[in-house]
């Protein structure tokens, strides 16, 4: 209304038809055990949008989709954490989003809060952690899940170059006991050492598959 009021109505004329983005369109493919899929293209080819329908962020609006299994999806490992609950009790928090078990989170809490190094700290607000710990805590329990399906938008990398060399190997267990991934990456490198297949994207749709 203020832009209206300001520029005679044309912008917000326009601003109220709205702007339709169409992220993917008219793909087709089939994903088995043991495929590890790269995802490959420019910014804003698609494979962020593709990650998130898999992940069930988003629903298609045309065709289906049929997955099979139990999905992690490390695109976000901070969504749903509570910045005034204490580190365990995010823990469970994250858990449950992650479509864990109430008795399955027990059972791991132990593990996650170990791999953390986060001792005493866990019994605080996640309010009073720096940016490092909160993603420690984060990563720690979005990587502690047995899935079917991996989603990774690039290679996660957090905290010290330390606690980074811990993290890369528990997310390479983590990749190497998983059925199916599924990594979007701009690096050729890191998808040809990781992937067996690769889709490239171009405005919406996979115009190549090839193997690396």
């Amino acid at each position: 209304m203020l832009i209206s009021a300001s520029t005679g109505g044309r912008i917000a004329h326009d601003s109220r038809h709205g702007v339709t983005v169409r992220g993917i369109d008219g793909i087709t493919f089939e994903i088995r055990p043991g495929d590890r899929v790269g995802l490959v293209g420019h910014n804003g080819s698609g494979k962020t949008t593709l990650l998130r329908v898999l992940a069930g962020a988003y629903e298609p609006i045309l065709g289906d989709i049929e997955i099979w299994g139990r999905v992690a999806s490390l695109l976000d490992i901070s969504m749903g954490m509570d910045p005034e609950a204490t580190g365990y009790e995010n823990i469970y928090i994250r858990g449950l989003m992650m479509g864990l078990t109430s008795s399955e989170i027990r059972a791991r809490t132990d593990e996650i809060a170990e791999f953390t190094e986060l001792g005493e700290y866990l019994n605080m607000p996640i309010r009073t952690y720096s940016t490092g710990m909160h993603v420690r805590l984060a990563f720690a329990v979005s990587t502690s899940v047995s899935a079917d399906i991996v989603l990774m938008d690039e290679w996660l990398s957090v905290g010290d170059p330390e606690f980074q060399q811990k993290a890369s190997d528990r997310l390479a267990s983590l990749v190497e006991r998983t059925p199916i991934l599924v990594l979007a990456s701009h690096s050729m490198e890191l998808i040809k050492r990781v992937c067996t297949r690769v889709f490239r994207l171009d405005h919406g749709r996979i115009v190549e598959e090839f193997c690396p």
